[in-house]
């Protein structure tokens, strides 16, 4: 597998255009989260049989969260913890839909749909197509391109794809 500095270069390529930057900042944090909301309806653990408490808790999301976690844990301790608080941040909303009694289903549907359309204006503005075009993999290297264009953007220090 190759390094996380080597992922950022290959995925910064597609990804120097300030507006294409911008709409990624905002638009891979709703993919992601809107992702794991659909994915979040598919009840594993009610099919497992598990008590309705701890099979509320096993599904399609926290399953892809859990295999997403062995990528990122290889990459660095750093990115599993950084990807953790996405995961974290995104559970947080997603019950808090569900509390509210709003459907998970339509709000992440629309989310995600909008989003991606957006995505795809940003890679015509940006003259190149979608990184994962060439490898899935780069699906799970979005969030953290993201997280470190906007810690570069506050003046944190935090890896940089070259040429950026």
């Amino acid at each position: 597998m190759r390094d996380l500095q080597t992922f950022l270069d290959d995925y910064g390529d597609s990804h120097r255009n300030p507006l294409n930057q911008w709409i990624h900042i905002l638009c891979v944090p709703a993919i992601l989260f809107s992702t794991l909301g659909l994915l979040w309806l598919i009840p594993v653990g009610s099919w497992l049989g598990l008590s309705p408490e701890v099979a509320y808790w096993v599904n399609g999301g926290t399953i892809l969260a859990a295999l997403s976690g062995i990528v990122y844990l290889r990459l660095s301790i750093g990115v599993f913890l950084l990807m953790t608080g996405w995961f974290a941040l995104s559970v947080w909303g997603i019950v808090a839909i569900q509390n509210a009694g709003w459907s998970l289903f339509w709000i992440s549907l629309v989310v995600w749909v909008a989003a991606w359309l957006v995505q795809v204006y940003g890679h015509k503005v940006e003259g190149k197509k979608p990184s994962f075009i060439e490898d899935l993999v780069f699906l799970l290297i979005g969030p953290i391109f993201v997280s470190f264009e906007v810690g570069a953007k506050l003046g944190l220090p935090v890896p940089r794809p070259a040429g950026h």
